[in-house]
């Protein structure tokens, strides 16, 4: 996670300096994009030829991806990259999501769901954060190959991890041949539904927050990021266990409400202060329905299935960020006084998602 998002503060002023200031959304929007494409190959992959040659294969394009761009002058390459890029995280994170899910126990699924959850909140704010300091100490091409030796040591540990798929086979050519059946794990919609209408605020989020902190005199472009890593660290400590407890759907009203409640206040934002602090309250949120999400996913899918279960779940978050960020090519206009405009859709989506659970709680049984 530190790998994938070490450089992503420091890709708007890149984009910038080639002339493509303002096609700085695409730079989301093309990685979900390819991470979409291929969400199906890896959740049939991660069933069939085993949990680990699926996470190796995403993590070796990354790695790839990252030592290409220092060499990337143009802005038309620089986002054919990204749709490269995006082709890694399509394939890593449904397989390990499919091999961390075999082996926690049934009973502590959301507990479980919450530490694996940890340590992707910790990868994904530490990259985020420092991303800034390490640019303007070594540069940005320092910037990306650092971001490649993260990379290469969790393709190492990748050899340690045990195969935990039943009787993979081998890769063949007509693997690749994929069904509708592979695409959709039907019994997690529900889950997914929610995914796609909660996670398109983060799309937004990850287009202007980085404006956003220079707007407010903040040079680490990463700065929302870091707290918002430190309050969902602290929250999944003590709330991981919650959905076990009460129900997933229960959780995730109180994590979504949260997650509206941040959306709110980071609109409203005109200062340092009120940004971090939304910032620590999407935390909460992020950090009570991430663990959940995918505990829920992992409760409605087939045994046989969770690749595929798992891959629809990303397919749902791959397509929330693609409209999040997409939104920005055409609300924001590089102007802070745009800003409220660009957040109010995540803000609808969210109320929508509300309703949404309300209703499922009220009329759809459910094993939580």
């Amino acid at each position: 996670m530190i790998s994938f998002n070490l450089i992503l503060p420091e890709l708007n002023d890149y984009i910038t300096m080639m002339g493509g200031e303002n096609q700085k959304g695409l730079i989301i929007l093309l990685f979900s994009v390819a991470a979409l494409l291929v969400r199906p190959f890896s959740g049939k992959l991660a069933d069939t030829i085993g949990r680990k040659k699926v996470m190796i294969f995403g993590i070796a394009m990354s790695v790839i991806a990252l030592l290409i761009y220092p060499i990337v002058e143009v802005v038309f390459y620089f986002l054919l990259l990204r749709f490269m890029h995006g082709t890694g995280a399509g394939f890593f994170p449904t397989a390990a999501t499919a091999l961390v899910t075999d082996v926690l126990p049934v009973e502590k699924r959301g507990a479980g769901m919450g530490v694996w959850g940890v340590f992707i909140s910790i990868g994904f704010g530490t990259g985020q954060f420092i991303a800034s300091t390490i640019t303007l100490s070594f540069g940005l091409t320092a910037l990306f190959l650092i971001a490649s030796a993260f990379g290469l040591i969790s393709l190492i540990l990748i050899c340690f991890i045990k195969e935990t798929l039943p009787n993979p086979v081998k890769f063949k050519l007509s693997l690749l041949s994929i069904r509708l059946n592979d695409v959709f794990e039907p019994t997690v919609i529900p889950a997914s539904i929610v995914m796609l209408l909660s996670v398109t605020s983060s799309g937004i989020i990850f287009v202007l927050t980085p404006e956003m902190s220079v707007f407010f005199g903040e040079p680490n472009k990463g700065w929302f990021f870091g707290f918002y890593v430190l309050s969902t660290i602290f929250i999944r400590l003590f709330a991981s266990s919650l959905s076990d407890r009460i129900g997933r759907r229960k959780t995730l009203l109180i994590g979504i409400s949260i997650m509206l409640i941040s959306i709110v206040l980071l609109a409203l934002s005109t200062e340092i202060v009120m940004f971090t602090f939304a910032a620590i309250i999407f935390g909460i949120a992020t950090g009570i329905n991430s663990p959940t999400l995918f505990a829920w996913t992992a409760d409605l899918s087939p045994e046989h299935r969770r690749g595929v279960g798992a891959g629809t779940l990303f397919i749902a978050l791959e397509l929330g960020i693609m409209l999040g960020s997409g939104s920005t090519l055409f609300i924001y206009d590089n102007n802070i006084e745009s800003i409220p405009f660009a957040f109010s859709f995540g803000i609808a989506l969210l109320a929508i998602c509300i309703l949404y659970l309300i209703w499922h709680l009220r009329n759809r049984h459910s094993k939580t």
